[in-house]
């Protein structure tokens, strides 16, 4: 079976002569549809590089990076803007929520730019907020909401969009202990739903939710392992 997500090679460098920095000096990996995967690595190591190629945020210097075998980094802005928009969808430490819209609008935003109709997105959003357990708090703002409800939010805004692969990047860096610990179990449930995740984070017990872990190390992979069955978070 072709990997959903696959790198061959893939190198990014920037800058040029001795000032150049190897972010990733060819990295092979792939990812199979419906795998959760942990990428883990200290500060420079390559992991939030590796993450913003997958989000089509950013392209490798050299190598191929894959999406259900189509050739991401050959794509035009305008195709590979499609791609985040129809495929994929992120999810941030900083939740980046909008402060003056309520958290049914929120989810609604990604709907907007695919043009859906009002009564339709409203709907999807609204089954989106209900499936995070956030039904009754639609039209709250964020500042009426915790750190962990504004999470799910922001997870619910991935889900709206039908997106194949989220892509959490340190997803409980804000919260607290339990708050970390029902986000994880709810990214758990999702995947179990089908959906693919890509996750980085510093934090072991984290990473001990998902199936596979990745570490990075000076740009290149360094260790791909199944996260051990008896250790694995809510398992």
């Amino acid at each position: 079976m072709a990997a959903l997500i696959q790198f061959a090679d893939v190198q990014r460098h920037y800058g040029k002569g001795e000032a150049e920095v190897r972010a990733l000096d060819g990295v092979d990996l792939s990812i199979q549809a419906g795998e959760f995967v942990a990428i883990m690595g200290p500060s420079g190591s390559g992991k939030s590089t590796a993450m913003n190629i997958i989000g089509c945020l950013d392209r490798p210097s050299a190598g191929k990076y894959l999406f259900q075998g189509v050739e991401v980094q050959d794509l035009d802005q305008d195709r590979r803007a499609l791609l985040r928009r129809h495929c994929l969808g992120f999810v941030f430490q900083g939740f980046n929520l909008l402060a003056r819209q309520s958290a049914l609008e929120n989810v609604e935003l990604p709907l907007i730019y695919k043009g859906m109709a009002k009564s339709d997105r409203v709907a999807r959003a609204q089954a989106a907020l209900e499936k995070v357990g956030l039904a009754g708090r639609a039209h709250h703002d964020p500042s009426q909401l915790s750190g962990g409800q504004q999470q799910r939010v922001a997870i619910a805004r991935a889900l709206a969009s039908d997106a194949m692969v989220i892509l959490a990047d340190e997803p409980t860096g804000n919260l607290d202990s339990q708050r970390s610990h029902e986000i994880m179990q709810l990214l758990q449930a999702l995947n179990r739903d089908g959906i693919t995740i890509v996750m980085v984070t510093h934090e072991e017990d984290i990473a001990a939710y998902a199936q596979r872990l990745l570490v990075f190390t000076d740009g290149k992979l360094s260790h791909d392992q199944p996260t051990p069955p008896l250790t694995r978070q809510g398992a």
